[in-house]
């Protein structure tokens, strides 16, 4: 029985189109959520499993392992595309901004790949974990400070984790910056967001697709982090 693929956060953009190439060649998916999407049922209909999961809160994530667990005994791999944008508020403590931040993006995956480690070590082949990080990483954000600190962390998070798990896990990291933008993004936002790569264009989440099935495909590529930026770091 082929192991299936856990993707965190699969109700939409990324994580969702992941989730659908999946399925189209028959490779199990097993798919969280935090709020119910029509994506979600999408899948569904797909023959994924889908668990909805809140990983805002420790207990949250122990309730998703538990369910993990009684739905497979191995995986193929882990893809960690669950995430959240919160900025910098006023009308929010800064405390409380970097606390969900690093809770989302570095505490989940830091749990769950300890606590998965014997689900992907289980068979003989070698299986993989993919943080995806941010571009914002390499230049730090004055409007989103917390999200780009605890992006950060998930890539530190790729070294250790490879240390770790070497030879039987390879972990690698994907970081883009604009890959679709959001229906209500206006006019003025895109044309300024295009002129941030030397690219300029949406690419498309099937960019992100087939870099992740590279990364899953590619026997000799672990610790690293794959730019996905259309050229963004020399504009």
């Amino acid at each position: 029985m082929t192991a299936p693929i856990l993707i965190t956060g699969a109700g939409q953009r990324i994580g969702l189109a992941y989730a659908k190439a999946c399925l189209s060649r028959n490779q199990p998916v097993i798919a969280t959520y935090r709020s119910h999407r029509p994506g979600i049922d999408e899948l569904r209909q797909a023959g994924a499993c889908c668990i909805q999961a809140d990983f805002g809160t420790n207990e949250g994530i122990d309730r998703f392992i538990e369910t993990l667990r009684s739905e497979t005994d191995h995986l193929r791999a882990i893809i960690h595309n669950a995430s959240d944008w919160l900025p910098e508020n006023p009308d929010q403590p800064p405390e409380a901004v970097m606390s969900a931040m690093m809770q989302i993006h570095a505490m989940a995956p830091y749990r769950i790949n300890l606590a998965c480690r014997d689900l992907l070590e289980r068979g003989d082949s070698t299986t993989d974990i993919i943080h995806m990080t941010d571009y914002v990483v390499e230049k730090g954000s004055a409007k989103h400070i917390a999200y780009a600190a605890s992006k950060a962390a998930l890539t530190n998070l790729t070294l250790s984790f490879t240390r770790l798990l070497a030879p039987r896990v390879k972990v690698n990291s994907l970081a883009p910056s604009l890959i679709i933008f959001n229906e209500d993004d206006s006019a003025e936002y895109r044309e300024k967001t295009l002129k941030k790569s030397l690219m300029g264009i949406e690419p498309g989440t099937r960019v992100a697709v087939n870099t992740i099935q590279f990364l899953l495909d590619n026997p000799y590529i672990t610790g690293r982090t794959l730019p996905l930026d259309g050229g963004r770091h020399l504009a």
